[in-house]
């Protein structure tokens, strides 16, 4: 356990990455030392010192787990890698962190799972369900959930969270083709009606959560949580907030479902588009969980509401999309998305 005390030495791995530098930045705020563990270079911060190293190499792990109070393993693949790559990433990555946290003889390991590892439940708010993955994200996170489980089995103080999607400044993916529509004066479409309730997760929330983790006694940390939005409406709700806030009169549009459905699945098919099957599907139902053994044994409050978490990424992303910051390849959540073929729809909108 993280006390109040003596500044604690905790490793973020994916230090680099969106989580991982907000959740860096809130240790070293809080005088923590932070070790940061990425495959790329981190900037330099007083408290901070930066190693460049891939997951994959326990022996390095190891060396940067040594003396460490705590481990944060925010490293990951996104859905959009290659199979091979996400099964390498997140399955053979979290062993290595694992194994090299036993070596080294770190007293907690916090892992961030995904609540994909539930697959598309039509069962909802989702609570305790079983892990049912239904593509090689979701199955390499729940193949890493299992590890996770032989670990503490084992008597490693592993904690898990299960965030939802999560949005906050730097946040880019697939939200960077809304921002951008939005703020070009374009209507934006939506499967079928749009009035499915699509939960998410303000940043800074699934950071407290980490940090709650962390200082929580190990009876309490040692458990598996969802973390999520209190506050959501639908889909139709959040994407109209961000054409509201860009302020050209722009409305979103409906589109036939199952048409669609279809076009996007042989669009992924051939590489002609970055939404992946398994988000297709989440845009057509209900889709959230239940966060109250969070908030029951946890202590986790989240502040922000679905809305206020997508409209503080839309302003950062139109002070910042001229910036290195708003441009790339979608390799990182700090990316846009390559639109591919969708870009050409804008016409029709």
């Amino acid at each position: 356990m993280v006390t109040g005390g003596a500044p604690a030495r905790i490793v973020v791995t994916g230090a680099a990455g969106i989580l991982g530098s907000n959740l860096v930045a809130r240790l070293l705020r809080d005088g923590h030392r932070v070790c940061g563990v990425d495959v790329r270079e981190l900037p330099p911060a007083p408290g901070l010192t930066g190693r460049v190293a891939d997951i994959r190499d326990t022996a390095a792990m190891t060396e940067a787990f040594a003396g460490a109070d705590a481990v944060v393993h925010c490293a990951s693949a996104l859905p959009s890698y290659p199979a091979e790559q996400i099964r390498s990433i997140i399955v053979a990555g979290t062993g290595s962190v694992l194994r090299a946290a036993r070596a080294a003889g770190v007293a907690r390991v916090v892992h961030v799972s995904s609540t994909a590892v539930y697959g598309l439940p039509r069962t909802v708010p989702t609570e305790e369900h079983p892990r049912e993955p239904v593509d090689t994200y979701s199955a390499a996170k729940a193949e890493a959930e299992e590890l996770v489980e032989r670990f503490r089995a084992d008597g490693m103080c592993v904690g898990v969270l299960r965030p939802k999607t999560f949005l906050g400044p730097g946040r880019m993916g697939l939200f960077s083709m809304l921002f951008e529509w939005a703020e070009e004066g374009r209507n934006f479409p939506v499967l079928g009606r749009g009035d499915v309730r699509i939960q998410m997760l303000g940043l800074d929330d699934l950071v407290d959560a980490v940090v709650t983790m962390l200082r929580a006694p190990d009876e309490v940390a040692c458990d598996t949580y969802n973390v999520g939005a209190a506050e959501f409406g639908t889909l139709r709700e959040d994407f109209q907030a961000v054409l509201d806030a860009a302020g050209h009169g722009k409305r979103v549009v409906s589109i036939p479902a199952r048409p669609a459905v279809s076009v996007l699945r042989l669009l992924e098919r051939v590489k002609l588009s970055p939404v992946y099957g398994r988000l297709v599907y989440k845009l057509l139902y209900d889709s959230y969980v239940s966060i109250d053994k969070a908030r029951e044994r946890l202590g986790f409050s989240p502040r922000q509401s679905n809305r206020d978490a997508i409209l503080a990424t839309f302003e950062w992303w139109r002070r910042n999309r001229g910036s290195a910051a708003g441009r790339g390849a979608g390799r990182t959540s700090s990316e846009p998305w390559k639109q591919g073929v969708l870009a050409l729809s804008k016409v029709f909108f």
